[in-house]
């Protein structure tokens, strides 16, 4: 069973010392600071550091210049962030997919737990299951049927995030079908072959997905939420699609190399909990179908550590492995 573990959502209480943090790093950003995204425009991560982006820029009086750097599930981004200067002008935006490659790969070259820091927890979509414009089935229970009696494909960002394990575990365990996944290096160009009618199926972050499924250029079938998302309505939830319980989320943070200063990290995360907390902030996240996530670095850093346990079992249970 795929459950969300989203325990973290207090965004307060981490900014009772936010003056003394500041004192502490007055020296810091001394220059632009650069977000590496893991993965291609269109997005979950894009979509985040985005729009977090230019207010985090505000408040350090330094531009924020987003980089997307896609390949191997974000671990190309990952890696590289992972081997930057730890002095915290290159931060990471990545995805649940840091949690899931940890237990598909052998060879990432870079330990996830020992070379990363995690400086906040942002937000949290659930998944979405679109089909192309011209798919003959109408609903998920319908897709596995026709999967049953011909040759299905599903496109996802990558190999290693969590849409594709959510797929895997839907299709492959609770299904009993054979879909085959199709790797791209982001939510936007799996989206776009979706789009094209050259794959039947996507499974993405619901963000990057949610005006295409409103302008009908994908067919959305399942959200992996506990409830239907306000955003489509219309799109029912895969347990109301027969398959009782199912619960899978994406979430998108901001993380460091590993031997960044504290006072960096604690500063980071202060400014991103202060911009978490605005109302326009969390409108905006909202009409994207996001939710503000929160806590202190060492609850993220918990946090990431329960990822890495759950991902590890749905990884075994499934068989899935790196594309």
């Amino acid at each position: 069973m795929i459950r969300r573990r989203h325990a973290l959502c207090g965004v307060a209480a981490a900014f009772v010392g936010l003056p003394q943090v500041l004192r502490a790093e007055a020296g810091w950003p001394a220059r632009p600071v650069k977000f590496v995204v893991a993965f291609a425009p269109g997005g979950p991560a894009d979509i985040i550091a985005r729009v977090l982006g230019v207010k985090l820029g505000e408040a350090l009086g330094q531009p924020v210049v987003v980089e997307n750097r896609p390949g191997a599930g974000g671990s190309v981004a990952s890696g590289m962030v992972a081997k930057a200067e730890p002095d915290g002008h290159t931060l990471l935006v990545n995805t649940s997919s840091l949690a899931v490659n940890a237990g598909m790969s052998r060879n990432l070259g870079f330990d996830t737990e020992k070379d990363l820091t995690i400086a906040s927890l942002v937000a949290s979509s659930p998944n979405l299951i679109v089909g192309a414009p011209n798919l003959h089935a109408r609903t998920l229970k319908e897709v596995m049927v026709e999967a049953r009696s011909g040759k299905f494909n599903y496109g996802t960002a990558g190999a290693g995030t969590t849409p594709q394990l959510s797929a895997e575990y839907l299709f492959k365990i609770l299904g009993k079908v054979d879909v085959t996944h199709v790797p791209f290096q982001g939510a936007g160009p799996a989206l776009n072959a979706a789009m094209a009618g050259q794959i039947e199926l996507a499974s993405v972050a619901l963000p990057s997905a949610v005006e295409l499924v409103k302008a009908g250029k994908v067919r959305g079938l399942a959200v992996t939420s506990r409830k239907r998302v306000a955003a489509i309505p219309d799109v029912p939830t895969v347990a109301e699609s027969g398959f009782a319980d199912f619960e899978d989320y994406t979430w998108v943070a901001v993380l460091a190399p590993a031997r960044a200063p504290a006072a960096v990290i604690a500063r980071l995360n202060a400014e991103i909990g202060a911009i978490q907390r605005t109302a326009d902030f969390q409108v905006k996240l909202a009409q994207a179908g996001f939710e503000v996530m929160g806590g202190s670095p060492q609850e993220a850093s918990a946090y990431l550590k329960t990822e890495l346990v759950k991902w590890a079992k749905v990884i075994k249970e499934t068989g899935a492995k790196p594309n």
